[in-house]
């Protein structure tokens, strides 16, 4: 894809760009449009409302891997900086001298699986000398070398390494809110502003469906509060998504949408069901879309958890929120910007910012994988 102006050798990433409208791009038979994609009536519990799209084509993406199977298969792994060298696979890597402790802000991944690996935005791991959060979608290649990670820490104040290899424990993605500050805003301080607001209205709103749950009682029953007091020791992100009243609100949530969605995914097996379009009390926040049915159904169930999580953190007035308004959001990618970061051969993610929303795309570059894998727009 021709796109404005490559700065940098062809071996190294790239940065572009553009001033562009994107309908231009999708009509030359590049990037996405409004016509590739359809959203089917919702499915509501509570405050979160989510309606399934699908998909005018799909691409087989079976060859790649996630992060939550590598790590499960012991083929992906990741640890801090300065524990890279026992890591490294060939004698031809060069790796600059690394002090003994780690970085904030890098970790280091390895590939040793045969199959390509994707790694989203959001994803958390755990263990270390601190939690990280995935900072941007991108694609490692089979049987890698070591690999920088642009990653934000979601647990603020820990600098003890509890493990020398990390987890995806509990298999945690972000919430929306927290993902957005370590994709748009790119910056550590407002992530963990987040992560200690998400925590605070998690545990302030689960109290009050407590009190909700049992109004004949003047206060809720003692086990779930000294559970929530819990969350006052911990500054983690996954600590917080882990603690048992927490979880159980989150379940709450889930389970009724897991069982509509199954069922509606069931009758839509020929439809190409690839993503959702996401709202919280009538507000439309997110999308996230994929290239084919499977890949979506193995992030599915982490993503719900997040969904769930934003709904049990958000405050303010519900509105009635409607299909036509959701393929509004699903139709408009007139952009105004647009920035491309590319690994040639491998991966190019491009940023586009809109009216009121930004999207990040992460398209394979992989020889008989040349498409689109992930697609996330962000109500801005």
């Amino acid at each position: 894809m021709k796109k404005g102006l490559v700065l940098g050798i062809s071996m190294a990433l790239v940065a572009i760009l553009l001033i562009t409208a994107r309908p231009k791009l999708a009509e030359a038979g590049m990037g996405v449009s409004g016509s590739d994609f359809k959203v089917l009536p919702p499915i509501s519990h509570g405050d979160l409302t989510i309606f399934p799209i699908v998909a005018s084509k799909v691409h087989d993406a079976s060859d790649f891997l996630t992060l939550d199977e590598g790590i499960r298969s012991g083929d992906v792994v990741v640890t801090e900086v300065g524990n890279i060298h026992p890591l490294i696979r060939r004698h031809t890597t060069v790796i600059p001298p690394q002090g003994s402790g780690g970085v904030v802000n890098r970790l280091v991944l390895v590939n040793n699986s045969k199959h390509p690996l994707i790694l989203l935005a959001g994803e958390v791991v755990t263990g270390g000398k601190q939690d990280r959060v995935v900072g941007k979608d991108r694609i490692v290649p089979a049987e890698s070398d070591p690999v920088d990670l642009s990653v934000f820490c979601v647990e603020h104040g820990r600098w003890v390494e509890s493990s020398a290899k990390f987890d995806t424990h509990a298999y945690v993605m972000a919430q929306p809110s927290v993902r957005k500050q370590a994709m748009v805003a790119n910056n550590q301080q407002k992530v963990w502003d987040e992560v200690a607001n998400s925590k605070a209205s998690m545990s302030a709103n689960s109290e009050a469906n407590l009190r909700r749950a049992d109004p004949s009682s003047a206060a809720p029953s003692p086990a779930p509060m000294v559970e929530l007091r819990k969350l006052d020791e911990t500054t983690s992100y996954a600590k917080t998504r882990e603690n048992k009243v927490i979880q159980q609100q989150v379940d709450d949530i889930v389970g009724p949408m897991q069982k509509s969605y199954e069922s509606v995914i069931k009758q839509l097996r020929e439809q190409n069901a690839v993503g959702v379009v996401v709202a919280v009390k009538g507000h439309i926040i997110w999308a996230d879309i994929f290239a084919s049915t499977g890949l979506l159904s193995k992030y599915w169930p982490k993503l719900l958890q997040s969904y769930a999580a934003e709904a049990l953190s958000m405050s303010g007035e519900r509105t009635e929120i409607t299909s036509k308004s959701a393929q509004q959001f699903l139709d408009n990618w007139q952009t105004t910007n647009e920035v491309v970061e590319s690994e040639p051969g491998l991966y190019r993610q491009t940023e586009m910012t809109g009216d009121r929303f930004k999207a990040f795309e992460l398209t394979s570059l992989l020889p008989k994988q040349n498409f689109d894998v992930h697609l996330s727009k962000i109500v801005d």
